[in-house]
C-alpha cells in the first residue's frame, strides 16, 4: 500500500500498487545499439562529449569550366553552345556593360538621380539567364540587370525606368534601376533587402501546386542571405519541396561589409545541406560553369520538385552604388586585380577568338555599335516628359475610394495655386 487510498486514480498509484517482484531482473540494453528515435534528425547516439568544430568539413570546392585565358579545362565540362548563342552572351554583357557606363555618368551629371552598376558580375546574369526557359520567373534583387538584358528588354525601357518618364512600365513610381516587366517574367524590383526570398518560394510552390512545368530563380547577395527572410525561405523551400533556384552572387562585398565580417562559415552554399537543400559553389566569372550549374539546377528542379542554392562566386568592381565610394573601404590594387586579371567579360572573349569566332576588326564595330544604341535610347528618355501627377494615386484600387479622390482633388488644388513652384511643365498633361 502508498498509504494514499485516492493513489490507485493516478499513474504514480497505479504503479505503487503494482506486486514487487525481487527476483525478475530488467531488461538491459546497450546505450549506443539504441537507435535515436527523435522525429527532427537522422542520427546516431555517441557517449563522448563533443562539439562539432565549424571546420570540419573542408570548404566546398568551386565549379569551373573555362580558364582565366578561356580555355576548357575538362572537355566533358563543355555546354558545346552553338555560336549564335554564345555570341548572344557575349554581346548581352558588354552591351550591359556599356549601359552601366553612360547611366552612371548620367547620375554623375545630374541627369538621373540613383544608379547601381553590374561591373565584374555580368557573367553571373547572362550566364544563368541562358540556362532558364523564357517562362521562367524571375525575382531578383538589385544587380540582375543582365538577366533581362539577356530577355531582349528593349534599351529604352531601361532608360525610360531610370529617367521615370512616361515610357515607363512602372509610371514612374520606383527609384532607378528597380525594373520589373511582366511580359518577361521579371517580377518588380524591391529596395529592402531579401523580401524577394519568401515571395519567391511562394511563387514556386504555386507553380507546383498548378503543375506549371516551370522554375523560379531568385536571385541575392551574400549580405542579403544574412537577413532572417533567408532562413525562412530555404526553410519553406525545403519543406513544402519547391523547384526554386536560390541565386546567390558573393560579390565580396555588402556595401562596404566584406565577407570577412558578414560571415564565420564556409560561404553561402554550406547553409544549403542544414536545409535539405542541393548546394554548389561555381565560379561566377565562368559564363560556362555558370550556365551549366543553372541548366542542370532548373531541369532537376522541375523534375524532382526541390529546391537548388548556386554560390556564384564574383567580384563587385563597380562601387556599390552612385551613393558609395569604395575607395574608403578597399584598395585601388585589389580592384584593378579583379578588373584586369578575371573579368568575365574578358573570358568569354578569349574563348570566342580561340574559336574564331571573333576578331579585333569586330570588337571595334560591335564597342561602336553598342554604345550607339545605348546613346539613342538615352536621348529619347532624355526628350520625354514624367508621367501625369494624377497617376500617383492609380492602381492600388479597381475604383478609386472616396478618401484617395478627396487627397487627388486636394492636388490638383494645390497645382492650380501655386503650379508655378514646380516643374509641371517636365511632366505629361
Amino acid at each position: 500500500s502508498c498509504g494514499n487510498p485516492g493513489a490507485a486514480s493516478d499513474a504514480g498509484g497505479l504503479l505503487c500498487s503494482l506486486p514487487q517482484h525481487p527476483h525478475r531482473q530488467q531488461q538491459q540494453f546497450s546505450s549506443l545499439d539504441d537507435k535515436p528515435q527523435f522525429p527532427g534528425a537522422s542520427a546516431e547516439f555517441i557517449d563522448k562529449l563533443e562539439f562539432i568544430q565549424p571546420n570540419v568539413i573542408s570548404g566546398i570546392p568551386i565549379y569551373r569550366v573555362m580558364d582565366r585565358q578561356g580555355q576548357i579545362i575538362n572537355p566533358s565540362e563543355d555546354p558545346h553552345l552553338p555560336k549564335e548563342k554564345v555570341l548572344k552572351l557575349y554581346k548581352s554583357m558588354t552591351l550591359l556593360n556599356t549601359m552601366d557606363r553612360i547611366l552612371y555618368e548620367s547620375q554623375r551629371q545630374g541627369r538621373i538621380s540613383f544608379y547601381m552598376t553590374n561591373y565584374g558580375e555580368e557573367g553571373t546574369h547572362v550566364g544563368s539567364a541562358a540556362a532558364l526557359d523564357n517562362t521562367d520567373l524571375v525575382f531578383g534583387q538589385y544587380r540582375e540587370a543582365g538577366v533581362l538584358m539577356y530577355r531582349d528588354y528593349p534599351l529604352e525601357l531601361f532608360m525610360a525606368q531610370c529617367y521615370g518618364n512616361i515610357s515607363d512600365l512602372g509610371k514612374g513610381r520606383q527609384m532607378p534601376v528597380h525594373y520589373g516587366c511582366k511580359e518577361r517574367h521579371f517580377v518588380t524590383i524591391s529596395s529592402p533587402l531579401a523580401t524577394q526570398i519568401p515571395q519567391a518560394v511562394g511563387a514556386a510552390y504555386a507553380a507546383k501546386r498548378a503543375n506549371a512545368n516551370r522554375v523560379v530563380i531568385c536571385y541575392f547577395g551574400e549580405g542579403a542571405a544574412s537577413e532572417g527572410d533567408a532562413h525562412a525561405g530555404f526553410n519553406f523551400a525545403a519543406t513544402l519541396e519547391c523547384p526554386i533556384i536560390f541565386f546567390c552572387r558573393n560579390n565580396g562585398y555588402a556595401i562596404s561589409t566584406p565577407t570577412s565580417e558578414q560571415y564565420r562559415g564556409d560561404g553561402i552554399a554550406a547553409r544549403g545541406p542544414g536545409y535539405g537543400i542541393m548546394s554548389i559553389r561555381v565560379d561566377g566569372n565562368d559564363v560556362f560553369a555558370v550556365y551549366n550549374a543553372t541548366k542542370e539546377a532548373r531541369r532537376r528542379a522541375v523534375a524532382e520538385n526541390q529546391p537548388f542554392l548556386i554560390e556564384a562566386m564574383t567580384y563587385r568592381i563597380g562601387h556599390h552604388s552612385t551613393s558609395d565610394d569604395s575607395s574608403a573601404y578597399r584598395s585601388v590594387d585589389e580592384v584593378n586585380y579583379w578588373d584586369k586579371q578575371d573579368h568575365p567579360i574578358s573570358r568569354l572573349r578569349h574563348y570566342l577568338l580561340s574559336q574564331g569566332w571573333w576578331d579585333e576588326e569586330q570588337e571595334k564595330a560591335w564597342r561602336k555599335q553598342s554604345r550607339k544604341k545605348v546613346m539613342e535610347a538615352f536621348e529619347q528618355a532624355e526628350r520625354k516628359p514624367k508621367p501625369n501627377p494624377n497617376l500617383l494615386f492609380s492602381d492600388v484600387y479597381q475604383e478609386m475610394p472616396t478618401q484617395l479622390r478627396k487627397q487627388q482633388e486636394s492636388l490638383a488644388r494645390h497645382l492650380q495655386t501655386y503650379g508655378e513652384h514646380y516643374p509641371l511643365e517636365h511632366f505629361d498633361k
